[in-house]
């Protein structure tokens, strides 16, 4: 298993695993055009944050997105892991696991991250587990959301 950084070349892996997790998730279907250019307006600026993909003998089997939010309580930043998944047939071999200490090192090594964070649908029970068995813990956080189609338009 090899963990590394995504580049533009796996643009069509992590636009195929988003399509995937956003069906089985929340029974969504991602207009691919947008999310074509979501995917390459990551690789285009650093700001935007950076992907990381687990693959095996050429094939990619997983990614994650890796987004930044500043704290000025800590004067430093959290990072937000988004976009998780791993194809069926690869799950319960530890990718996840692996991806995530990949995160974690070079928010170690950036020196300036306080934090890692991500949400995950309450019902999935399956990922809630993954990641509490990795250390990490549900916060006393609620999320709220204000969306509109006119937003960033």
């Amino acid at each position: 298993m090899n963990i590394r950084l995504a580049d533009n070349q796996d643009t069509a892996s992590l636009v195929e695993f988003n399509q995937a997790m956003a069906l089985e998730t929340e029974g969504k279907r991602l207009d691919e055009a947008t999310l074509t250019a979501g995917v390459r307006a990551v690789f285009a600026s650093d700001e935007r944050g950076f992907y990381a993909v687990a693959e095996e003998n050429g094939s990619v089997l997983g990614g994650l997105l890796v987004t930044r939010e500043w704290s000025d309580w800590r004067n430093a930043w959290f990072w937000w892991i988004q976009s998780v998944y791993v194809v069926p047939e690869a799950r319960g071999k530890g990718l996840y696991r692996e991806l995530s200490a990949f995160v974690w090192t070079m928010a170690r090594e950036a020196g300036d991250v306080c934090g890692i964070r991500l949400y995950v649908e309450k019902e999935n029970r399956i990922a809630q587990a993954v990641y509490q068995r990795l250390g990490m813990h549900e916060t006393d956080y609620l999320m709220y959301e204000q969306s509109s189609p006119n937003f960033g338009k």
